[in-house]
């Protein structure tokens, strides 16, 4: 089989996720034969170094062995069984590992299978808890400008990216936005967390104004990654901690994309020295494998739902394949592997170098930004350096971009105009600095006239 064959009989058959079919009357459609480590190779023999870990989900590469051998040795024994008044082992095992290596405070795991619905399980759980406390007019939840939390109806009202949620708002609940820390924003001369700590006033009103309206504060820690790769300060989300508690309202941490390594510590509410009331995990929790999400949440919200049955007190809320013996078999590998391989560690080393492969395009005329936490780098094409123009969207410089790399063995989708890297922590310090000259050879041709 050839690329031409196998895209002909896609094309006639597949709707495929965020994307206009018609960009592919021009656009290649790239079909995968295989996957090892980083790279992808597709039925032609072209290869790509997968830089976005297939939307940011792959952490130890394609076909990895050990992972392999949990879903071969799994499968054997259980593929899957109701978790509603049945149990197995590796549901048992993970909760135990999740609440070890989680913030302290987590202590129960509910499962769902997406992070989407990871969300929606938070939100129905905080309004549920204050229900279950007589306090029901506590039903709005607080978003921040520029977030994404999915693409369900609920987890797309908390969201405000407005290319995913202005066609549907008249389906989505409404909420509560206070604006963003994003520190792209911030004035010339001030610091990160001078500004996180100034927008933090505009949340701190808002809590103090309407808390006893407000059910739960959900926020992505440090990374808004949909967004556009942009970046905060950790102290906003410890300000935020003590606020909620002050207020006695949830923090829900969508952890779906900035857990599991990817901020420089295994989770992200690490550096703001905070536990969420709710922590949300999908995506790296089975590295790139299958789908699998979890919410961890403490004691006392798992108390406010234990009762008699007649109380109608339980949470009602599942899923299928909730806790899937494979999904979770998998998410132990993956476990198992950042224990064993100091994976932390080998990601700064890692994560400097990708700092430094792009450090040259701080200077250049179209970069309005060179920003990093851990391993996700972002770079932020403008029209006018000096005042950060950015191009018109409809221009569509990233397509120019990705274009370029696929030309150059290399996957880089760009978020607009913003080009980054999110790879497998499999990948080495060449493949990085490859990845770095085709960004840069990819900009100079994005920004052209």
């Amino acid at each position: 089989m050839r690329n031409a064959d196998l895209v002909a009989r896609d094309l006639n058959a597949v709707w495929h996720p965020c994307t206009q079919m018609k960009d592919h009357e021009s656009l290649p459609l790239i079909p995968i034969k295989r996957g090892e480590g980083v790279w992808l190779e597709d039925f032609d023999g072209n290869r790509y170094i997968d830089a976005v870990s297939s939307w940011w989900v792959n952490l130890f590469g394609h076909a990895n062995p050990r992972i392999n051998g949990a879903i071969q040795e799994q499968i054997g024994q259980l593929e899957h069984v109701i978790l509603a008044g049945f149990s197995h082992e590796p549901v048992v095992r993970l909760s135990e590992r999740l609440i070890e290596v989680t913030p302290e405070g987590l202590s129960r795991c509910f499962y769902a299978d997406n992070g989407s619905s990871a969300i929606e399980a938070a939100l129905k759980m905080s309004y549920h808890y204050w229900k279950n406390h007589g306090q029901p007019a506590k039903k709005n939840f607080v978003n921040l400008s520029n977030s994404y939390h999915g693409e369900t109806l609920g987890a797309l009202a908390l969201g405000d990216v407005g290319l995913y949620k202005d066609t549907y708002q008249p389906l989505l609940m409404e909420v509560l936005t206070a604006p963003s820390p994003d520190a792209y924003l911030k004035e010339p001369g001030e610091t990160d967390e001078d500004f996180a700590l100034r927008q933090f006033e505009a949340m701190e009103q808002l809590l103090a104004e309407r808390h006893e309206e407000i059910c739960a504060v959900v926020v992505e820690p440090l990374v808004q990654c949909a967004g556009g790769m942009r970046m905060h300060h950790p102290v906003y989300h410890t300000r935020l901690r003590e606020a909620c508690d002050r207020y006695n309202v949830h923090l829900i941490a969508d952890e779906i994309a900035v857990g599991f390594g990817r901020t420089g510590t295994l989770f992200a509410c690490e550096q703001s020295g905070i536990t969420p009331d709710f922590l949300c995990l999908s995506k790296g929790l089975t590295a790139g494998y299958l789908p699998l999400s979890v919410v961890l949440t403490t004691d006392d919200v798992y108390n406010a739902f234990y009762d008699d049955y007649e109380t109608m007190r339980a949470f009602l809320h599942s899923h299928s394949y909730t806790g899937n013996p494979i999904g979770c078999a998998v998410a132990l590998a993956t476990l198992d592997i950042f224990r064993d391989n100091q994976v932390i560690e080998s990601n700064r080393r890692l994560a400097a170098c990708m700092a430094d492969s792009v450090a040259h395009l701080a200077d250049h005329p179209n970069v309005g930004d060179v920003r990093q936490r851990g391993m996700i780098l972002a770079v932020e094409m403008v029209k006018d350096k000096a005042s950060k123009t950015p191009f018109p969207w409809q221009e569509r410089r990233g397509i120019r971009l990705y274009r370029h790399a696929l030309t150059r063995q290399a996957l880089l989708r760009p978020l607009g105009n913003v080009l980054y890297m999110m790879p497998p922590y499999v990948i080495t310090e060449e493949q990085i600095r490859h990845l770095a000259q085709v960004a840069t050879e990819g900009i100079d041709i994005a920004v052209k006239d």
